[in-house]
């Protein structure tokens, strides 16, 4: 990264006093039901990989926009023809300055999958209990979907014309895409790279954070994303009867590789998004673990400090180090065979800038068996920079955070995961995760049994949202 890029990060670590906003304060808005309705007919029309059709929720929304007055040549479902139900929805609010660049608003609807069996309600049924929205997609990515449409929506009917285009990206294949399956905005920044061009885009990545009270204390900006990288274990064998055993054995060979790579700890790497993190949080965290992230600043950092933060929350390793787990496995042919083949995948979250072949070569040294083949799978890793964060960007999503939540604390994150944004940030398109959905400790359940959103921090982000967007699009 080039070092004379301005971080502006200092801006970021001041917090104001004052008390949260009490949940359900104040009357719900009367456009709320409107926004309601596409948020239920979003997340009920299936967009998983396996049996979902992410056209038929792409020309839904589409229907609301064209509703309210969007012209047909400002909004396009666009999918290639060899995946005619993996349609993006693309859509532009024409603004006063064409010479001024669009700000993009990018959301996913495709949904990972979920079996009926395994929940305790329907996962495309939007249900409502106890102040919680449930459903697949409630929070990953349908939330922030719904929340776009809905903004455009009112941002038209409101006469509401911005200084610079508004173009919204409803895209499907995020969630597979690491498999090197078809994703929208991968295919798009290939094909037709002007749709998405845009100064920069706002995505999911990054949320909210409840105290054990309920307060709001930090609303996060990502700015950086983790490569996803699959490597696949390979060891053979001419196997043989299994009454006459060898002394070596495929499984057990490739089993004891694992059991070396899961205790090995890939090194600390600290880079100026995740230094900024842990430096604020430790002023909004308790004594001892912000005894711990400080520890973990420290040249060299401190390892059991690392520990003990990595117990605590596993997130906060995974913003430390590189990861890699093994994931699935398979081997042997009979039950009175001995293995010819055996095969493991292992998942890995390699942090921006260190090279994936470095990776590799690290996974080898720590398997300490040349039998053990490893080769990179699925799509190649990509790189993707980081974005900067100036005071263009914080700037305006500090002070509508102030109006909702006072007092909150504006925080820098890297995502331990990715986004679409690994391939809008190489594309030149500064990609920032930034929702103002906020969650507690145990978070929204996303990708796991009975997803779910508070309806309150869905409704507070939907604010928030469509009054950032417009600081945004309105700036100089």
């Amino acid at each position: 990264m080039n070092a004379s890029r301005a971080w502006k990060v200092a801006a970021l670590f001041a917090i104001a006093c004052g008390a949260a906003v009490p949940a359900g304060a104040e009357p719900a808005p009367a456009d709320e039901a409107a926004f309601r309705a596409i948020y239920k007919e979003l997340i009920e029309i299936n967009t998983t990989r396996s049996v979902g059709n992410c056209t038929q929720a792409a020309e839904a929304m589409r229907a609301h926009l064209s509703a309210a007055g969007y012209p047909d040549e400002d909004l396009q479902v666009l999918a290639p023809p060899e995946a005619p139900n993996d349609g993006a929805l693309v859509s532009v609010l024409r603004g006063k300055d064409p010479s001024a660049k669009p700000i993009l608003l990018l959301a996913h609807i495709d949904v990972v999958e979920a079996k009926r069996e395994d929940w305790a309600r329907d996962p495309f049924k939007l249900v409502e209990e106890d102040g919680w929205f449930y459903a697949r997609g409630a929070s990953d990515d349908k939330a922030m979907a719904a929340i776009f449409t809905d903004s455009l929506v009112r941002y038209r009917k409101e006469g509401y014309r911005p200084r610079r285009d508004i173009k919204l990206a409803l895209t499907c294949g995020e969630e597979t895409a690491g498999a090197g399956l078809f994703d929208s905005v991968r295919w798009l920044v290939q094909t037709r790279p002007e749709v998405l061009s845009a100064a920069f885009a706002i995505n999911e990545g990054a949320g909210g954070e409840f105290d054990r009270s309920g307060k709001p204390i930090v609303l996060g900006i990502q700015a950086g994303e983790k490569v996803y990288q699959d490597f696949a274990l390979e060891v053979r064998d001419p196997g043989g009867h299994s009454s006459l055993p060898k002394p070596d054995n495929a499984i057990a060979r490739l089993g004891a590789g694992l059991a070396r790579l899961n205790a090995h700890d890939f090194p600390i790497q600290l880079n100026e998004v995740t230094r900024a993190y842990f430096g604020a949080m430790a002023k909004l965290s308790d004594a001892a673990v912000a005894a711990d992230m400080r520890a973990v600043l420290q040249s060299p950092p401190d390892q059991a400090a690392a520990k003990r933060l990595w117990a605590a929350n596993p997130a906060w390793n995974a913003m430390l180090r590189t990861t890699c787990i093994v994931t699935m496995i398979n081997g042997g042919h009979a039950p009175n065979a001995i293995p010819q083949h055996v095969k493991a995948n292992v998942n890995c979250r390699i942090l921006p800038g260190v090279p994936v072949a470095e990776v590799q070569a690290e996974i080898a040294r720590v398997l300490a068996d040349k039998s053990i083949v490893v080769t990179p799978a699925g799509e190649g890793g990509v790189q993707s920079p980081l974005p900067p964060l100036t005071e263009a960007i914080v700037g305006p999503a500090r002070k509508v955070a102030e109006t909702i939540w006072p007092g909150v604390a504006i925080v820098p994150t890297m995502l331990p995961g990715y986004t679409d944004g690994k391939y809008l940030n190489p594309a030149g398109v500064p990609t920032y995760g930034l929702s103002g959905l906020f969650e507690d400790a145990e978070g929204d359940h996303i990708h796991g049994l009975d997803e779910r959103m508070r309806v309150r921090s869905l409704m507070d982000g939907r604010r928030f949202l469509y009054e950032v967007v417009k600081l945004y699009a309105d700036a100089k």
